[in-house]
């Protein structure tokens, strides 16, 4: 099943269950996908869809780390409820302990020994990983290995 199916009928059961959140996330997530879709490339992959699900996850987390910052609940419960809906889209994500294994035998694989081959780790591991970790996530512990 494509992630606009399970869009589709995410959203079928949202309004049957009279669930606005569900309902208006979902929504924005078909809007992204159609936008995509309407951009000129034509077919959707995989990784497309991976890195917009990502980039609307990214665009809520600030907001609700602003809101917060900001004192203003009423607008960050809802950025929350956006986001845990969106990252069940997601693949799962690799643990810290997971990620630091595999950086480690990426880093061995590349013969990386200082900070001078971060460059060639991260273009790596960034394929390697995508849509599986954070990239600021890697960056720090690709950072902490070579140093």
């Amino acid at each position: 099943m494509s992630l606009t199916d399970k869009i589709n009928t995410g959203i079928k059961d949202a309004m049957k269950e009279k669930n606005e959140a569900r309902k208006r996330t979902l929504r924005a997530i078909k809007a992204q996908l159609l936008l995509l879709k309407t951009s000129g490339d034509g077919a959707i992959t995989e990784d497309k869809e991976i890195k917009i699900l990502q980039k609307m996850v990214k665009e809520r987390q600030d907001s609700y780390t602003i809101y917060i910052e900001q004192g203003r609940d009423d607008l960050a419960k809802p950025e929350k409820e956006e986001m845990d809906i969106i990252k069940e889209f997601l693949p799962q994500q690799m643990s810290e302990a997971d990620l630091t294994t595999a950086l480690k035998a990426i880093i061995e694989q590349l013969n990386a020994s200082s900070m001078k081959d971060m460059g060639k780790v991260m273009g790596m591991a960034s394929k390697q990983f995508a849509g599986k970790a954070d990239g600021k996530m890697i960056s720090t512990i690709v950072r902490n290995l070579l140093s």
